[in-house]
């Protein structure tokens, strides 16, 4: 572990969320880290460490936090180890990286819906070799934006420099890390906040998908809240959803619809917190907008996120981490770093696990303002700005000494038992005195209960 990378990332993430707050002490314990151009495990350790300290500071205790640094580096891989099966596949079979007539492009497949566009462009290849010839005949910056307009998700490979003179380059890097802000009066909130269990009766809508999102949900199901998630009809994430519907009950809405509108601002009333991940202008064209949502939950703590930005031509863009990588120079530096001849992203989706760690620390940030300041909370995130936090710094030049190691005890010491079989669950990289971080109940399939507190 990089003690430098880890210390600059800790004061930014802090500063982040508190600003010049004394900055507390973290302990970091087996420090392996991954491989990477970049500060990888550093950022895990200090990411899930602020979500720790948060719990601490909402409790109101001085408590140190204790950082497992390889158990962080594991978490940022998965939760969860099958058993009786093998692991879900990541990636649709033409998902990834291909070299274009002038550079690099990443194409992301894995929903039908993504996959048909790029094939509305490219046509339906009959495998990634005759997808990988029709893609070379394209300049990369008209692929992109061919695939966009499609409807589909594609990102060129850009440097960081180009990243930077790029207008979304340059909108994101003038924003905050979490942008949060105080919004309206509210009622003192009957929380009890036991040690043990401190959001034990805290309901939190979960209206997000993929990674970022439903690990912030995970970690605050971990700490005893009642996470109720949102999908519409028809979304599935077969490669995810034993790993972050663990602690969750989930549902589905059809919010287009004026009765699936209706029922989602009677969950909204009656939520204590909402996290949501759609585009910047989603809910807003659905009439549900920041002082509608206010207005319907008077303190309601509201963390929202999205992937390029709140700011800039691309605010309303559709991206996913390995897209923010390639877009913003983190994959180029990456191949740089190696001597590999093609793109090399992080080993992991480190941009969402992270952002997903902040979210969760905005969300306990924003329910102490709420008891000690009587106010509402509104947060906002991204993945380009956790990928501009990285590149700042978490530079990290060195190879690790170990690499991330499995060990025997890395696990729960009961076994998980849910719809698709027998797993264990990774216990909690963190150590909070009086506060095991564990979920009461197993991953569940999405719609699985009714959509009702």
């Amino acid at each position: 572990m990089d003690t430098q990378s880890a210390a600059a990332l800790w004061q930014q993430l802090w500063q982040g969320l508190r600003g010049a707050e004394p900055l507390p002490a973290l302990s970091f314990l087996q420090p392996d880290s991954f491989s990477s151009a970049f500060a990888v495990s550093e950022l895990a350790a200090t990411s899930i460490g602020l979500a720790s300290q948060a719990v601490s500071d909402l409790l109101g205790r001085p408590a140190p936090v204790g950082i497992n640094v390889r158990l962080a580096s594991r978490w940022f891989q998965h939760s969860v180890i099958p058993l009786n099966r093998p692991p879900a596949a990541l990636w649709d079979p033409f998902a990834g990286d291909y070299a274009t007539a002038d550079g690099w492009i990443r194409l992301h497949t894995n929903a039908p819906h993504h996959r048909a566009a790029m094939e509305q462009v490219l046509g339906q290849q009959t495998d990634r070799a005759a997808l990988a010839q029709r893609v070379s005949q394209w300049q990369a910056a008209a692929l992109e934006q061919a695939v966009i307009e499609a409807g589909g998700c594609a990102a060129q490979m850009r440097s960081e420099q180009q990243w930077l003179q790029h207008p979304q380059g340059l909108a994101v890097s003038n924003e905050a890390l979490i942008a949060q802000q105080a919004c309206g009066d509210a009622p003192t909130p009957d929380w009890q906040l036991p040690p043990a269990r401190p959001l034990l009766g805290v309901r939190v809508l979960d209206l997000t998908r993929i990674i970022a999102g439903p690990v912030a949900t995970r970690f605050l199901a971990s700490l005893g809240a009642q996470v109720l998630r949102i999908d519409p009809y028809g979304w599935e994430e077969p490669t995810l959803e034993e790993d972050i519907t663990y602690g969750k009950r989930c549902a589905r809405l059809d919010i287009k619809s004026k009765a699936g509108r209706a029922q989602l601002r009677d969950l909204i009333k009656h939520a204590d917190v909402m996290v949501h991940g759609y585009r910047a202008d989603a809910l807003e064209k659905l009439g549900l907008d920041a002082e509608s949502r206010r207005k319907l939950a008077p303190g309601l703590v509201d963390v929202s996120l999205n992937a390029w930005g709140w700011s800039g031509p691309w605010r309303n863009r559709r991206g996913f981490d390995s897209l923010v990588q390639m877009g913003c120079g983190i994959a180029e530096q990456g191949m740089i770093w190696s001597g590999n001849a093609k793109p090399t992203p992080l080993p992991v989706q480190a941009l969402d696990h992270a952002t997903g760690y902040m979210m969760a620390a905005a969300v306990l940030e924003g329910m102490r303002q709420r008891r000690e300041n009587h106010v509402g909370w509104q947060a906002q995130l991204s993945l380009a700005r956790t990928a501009r936090l990285l590149q700042q710094f978490g530079a990290s030049p060195q190879q690790p000494q170990h690499g991330i190691m499995a060990q025997h005890d890395d696990a729960l010491p009961t076994v998980e038992i849910n719809a698709w079989g027998i797993a264990e669950r990774l216990r909690a990289a963190v150590y909070l005195p009086g506060t095991p971080m564990i979920c009461a109940t197993p991953g569940v399939k999405l719609g699985s209960s009714a959509a009702s507190w």
